[in-house]
């Protein structure tokens, strides 16, 4: 007698990214209790199942959820409020002053909001943030069923969320402890780089997070002017800082890394770190570019990131994938560089790595949680499809995600938001727009 199971997906293409390069023809995927209990041909799945759900995407590839592995979600309200600007200028006279002015709860709140809807309607499943009043963003990721990871941000400068470092530091670890029951949301420190937390604070942070078993989340090497300017006012390059302090080891993500020495990848490779690269907003900011083929090469992990709205100037990791092979292939000077298959790992089951939740999502696994997308590849932009790993990274784009399941719960359907009231976030986002604006034009 058939099994009755909560949702059966028979798919054209299945992609579990596990093991590398595997598509398979053809296959039903079953889920019970927010997992993934079978993954088998359709003609199997029709005689051992019976779903209360059950849905035919013939045109569709499935596979793990996106891992956005570096984002400040609620910067999305400050999405195009200042372009075409070097890092430092863009920072320090216009960014840092507009969040002075405007960060609080509701922005956080409403900014992370936004930012959701975005990255679900683009296959988006798993964020990994670093902002102020992370207590909203998480808020906002609960309501929506997100799975995230909520960043304990810490700076050396009083802000509207915190005074001192002490303040930064235990908001954040009452915010650990209260999503310790939350299945879906996780936590990584997220001191903000290492030319604006002190040394002393890295030291303080890195043993925090080796107590607690959470990352630490940092931007790193984002800029050559950057690495210059610290090692002038301290004798050494930044990496070489986190390294006297103990903070290299598999807790770090580092983000950015465009300026790398040979021997500094080694070390990387050595430590476990976790390198998380942003190609779109590096090349935004001219930052530089992060050398993915040979942190590949050394064995370290490189996951992909959007950065913020505010630097991209989107949250789609379709077009990061696609730019992230182009590059690779290019910096590398050699087109086997970066293939479609890892570049989609890069997507998913790396961010997974990075962020500790390899055993929990990431790819497409028996046991794992069921976090899926569908990828309508039957539009005349990716048609026709003979490889479809190459159709996906090189053709595809975010509007053909019809579906997104987190945890077996649907909350992209036929490319309507289940659980976010699209009218109202947008009514939101533009209020705050009128606001700012209005400011800037006083």
């Amino acid at each position: 007698m058939p099994k009755a199971v909560a949702t059966l997906l028979n798919a054209r293409w299945i992609v579990p990214v596990e093991p590398e390069g595997q598509v398979l023809d053809h296959h039903a995927l079953i889920i019970q209790d927010g997992r993934i209990l079978d993954l088998l041909p359709q003609a199997e799945a029709a005689t051992r199942y019976v779903a209360e759900t059950c849905l035919n995407l013939d045109r569709h590839a499935l596979m793990p959820g996106l891992i956005n592995t570096h984002t400040h979600a609620s910067m999305t309200l400050l999405r195009g409020l200042a372009d075409d600007l070097p890092l430092m200028t863009w920072l320090q006279d216009h960014i840092w002053p507009a969040e002075a002015r405007w960060v609080n709860p509701e922005f956080v709140h409403d900014g992370t909001r936004l930012a959701i809807a975005e990255m679900l309607r683009g296959g988006v499943t798993c964020f990994n943030d670093m902002y102020f009043f992370p207590e909203a963003a998480a808020a906002v990721a609960r309501e929506a069923g997100m799975r995230a990871c909520i960043g304990l941000i810490a700076v050396d400068f009083p802000t509207a969320y915190a005074r001192h470092l002490d303040e930064y530091l235990d908001k954040g670890l009452a915010l650990h402890g209260a999503l310790k029951p939350e299945p879906l949301l996780h936590t990584a420190f997220a001191p903000h780089a290492t030319y604006t937390v002190s040394a002393l604070a890295l030291e303080r942070i890195g043993r925090l997070a080796t107590d607690l078993d959470i990352p630490v989340h940092i931007h790193v090497h984002e800029t050559a002017a950057e690495v210059t300017q610290f090692t002038a006012e301290h004798g050494c390059r930044p990496l070489q800082r986190l390294e006297q302090l103990g903070l290299l080891s598999p807790h770090l993500l580092a983000v950015h890394m465009t300026q790398l020495e040979s021997t500094e990848i080694e070390r990387l490779a050595q430590a476990g770190v976790h390198v998380v690269h942003c190609p779109e907003s590096n090349l935004k900011l001219a930052s530089g570019f992060c050398p993915v083929a040979r942190l590949g090469a050394a064995g370290v992990n490189v996951a992909l990131g959007t950065d913020g709205a505010a630097s991209n100037n989107d949250l789609d990791l379709f077009g990061e994938m696609r730019l992230a092979a182009l590059l690779g292939k290019s910096i590398a000077g050699d087109a086997a560089a970066l293939p479609a298959a890892r570049v989609l790992r890069m997507a998913t089951i790396n961010g997974a790595r990075a962020l500790g939740l390899a055993a929990e999502t990431g790819s497409l696994e028996l046991g794992k949680s069921a976090d899926v997308i569908a990828v309508d590849l039957g539009a005349p932009e990716t048609e026709p499809v003979y490889h479809p790993l190459s159709t996906l990274v090189y053709a595809a784009g975010r509007h053909q995600v019809t579906d997104v399941w987190i945890a077996g719960r649907r909350l992209l359907a036929n490319r309507q938001l289940t659980t976010l009231d699209i009218v109202e976030t947008l009514q939101r986002a533009r209020r705050w727009r009128d606001r700012i604006a209005e400011a800037d034009r006083a």
